[in-house]
């Protein structure tokens, strides 16, 4: 995944290393990368001494200290790119039949890391109540990956919406977003540009309904058509509802204009009986391809982000970084996700080895990274 002659040529081509010394750029790199899983080495001084053990050697502190520079955090960054590229060539899960049309599912979603207070007139924090510094880490993770399909770092107060831009990439593939992402507009990207979404649907949005699919009977579904979908969900007594809805937006702003426009969408509602109210989804999944009950479960996968950040935060402790150095945190916050890209190709090789189907529901990604913290020293 990452070989010593591409981590050297790398370290050149960002200047990072400019004369071959004692910095070895695939020991920095492995002593990072692996060495993060370890809290009580995870500060400079810590890292320093794990390279000296690696390459048996010994540096001065202003020597190693001066190394965590703008080049390094492009090297860095280089390499979690490298390090993505590599997941999706190696695929580490393979979607269910029902999911058979489509080429992928990503999920996007966003995390605040916490900095040095001393930071704040630099990344400040918009929504604390006293002096503070954070970071907001956005990721797109891909399910037949098995991990990040994009990272990028915003300023805290960046909306999350911001921090998504829908392209070609998406055609034939699924979005799942939270009510952080709703815009109707990103719904018409998406669709314009031949992929899917999956969307929870704001408490103040009751579109109008179109036509009604399941729900209500036949023969009283003529009455429902033109009326908001609250109405129908008050008759409904708990039942699943499968209805098309249209949706009005204004488009973007061209030439200092903005023209108005409706597109038509699937809504499924289903009951939940522990709330006591329906969970309400908007998608462009046909209803032929996954039902009702289908969209709820696939929704519900976008806990797999949630456990990505906790591993980032409780496993690799991304939101302890204490150092006032800029660059050195910047290199820590790439360093995490280099860590997580190793631990996600480690697992899905022991996983894709398992040959007892039972073993391989004991090795979550999130076990696993805490196997990997007391193992780390293999390297």
């Amino acid at each position: 995944m990452y070989p010593t002659v591409w981590l050297i040529q790398l370290a050149k081509k960002t200047k990072f290393i400019k004369r071959e010394r004692k910095i070895k750029p695939d020991i920095i790199f492995w002593s990072l990368a692996l060495g993060f899983c370890d809290r009580s080495q995870r500060t400079i001084a810590g890292f320093k001494r794990l390279y000296e053990k690696e390459a048996n050697t010994s540096l001065s502190d202003s020597s190693w200290y001066d190394r965590f520079t703008p080049e390094f955090v492009e090297f860095l960054h280089k390499c979690v790119i490298h390090g993505i590229e590599e997941l999706e060539k190696e695929p580490g899960r393979k979607l269910s039949e029902k999911l058979g049309k489509f080429k992928d599912i990503f999920i996007q979603d966003s995390t605040i890391v916490r900095l040095h207070n001393s930071l704040a007139s630099k990344f400040p924090a918009t929504r604390a109540r006293k002096v503070a510094a954070e970071v907001k880490v956005g990721v797109m993770i891909s399910a037949i990956a098995n991990g990040p399909k994009t990272v990028a770092l915003y300023p805290e107060n960046t909306a999350e919406i911001k921090t998504l831009r829908i392209g070609p990439w998406i055609k034939d593939r699924i979005l799942l977003v939270d009510l952080g992402f709703y815009k109707t507009q990103l719904f018409a990207r998406v669709e314009g540009n031949g992929g899917y979404f999956v969307s929870r649907i704001r408490k103040n949005m009751d579109p109008y309904i179109v036509s009604i699919e399941s729900g209500i009977l036949e023969k009283k579904r003529e009455e429902f058509i033109g009326k908001r979908v609250s109405e129908l969900t008050e008759q409904l007594s708990g039942k699943d509802l499968d209805v098309v809805v249209k949706i009005a937006f204004k488009r973007r702003a061209y030439k200092g204009k903005q023209r108005k426009d409706e597109m038509h969408v699937r809504l499924v509602a289903t009951y939940n009986c522990a709330e006591e109210k329906y969970h309400i989804y908007i998608t462009n999944i046909q209803k032929d391809v996954l039902n009702v009950n289908d969209i709820a479960k696939l929704y519900g996968a976008r806990w797999e982000i949630e456990l990505l950040f906790k591993e980032l935060k409780s496993g690799y402790a991304l939101d302890e970084l204490e150092t006032k150095n800029v660059q050195i945190i910047s290199a820590f916050i790439w360093t995490s996700i280099l860590t997580l890209i190793v631990s996600r190709r480690l697992h899905n090789f022991v996983k894709n080895s398992l040959v007892d189907a039972e073993k391989k529901v004991r090795y979550t990604q999130l076990l696993w990274s805490k196997i990997l913290q007391v193992t780390h020293w293999i390297y």
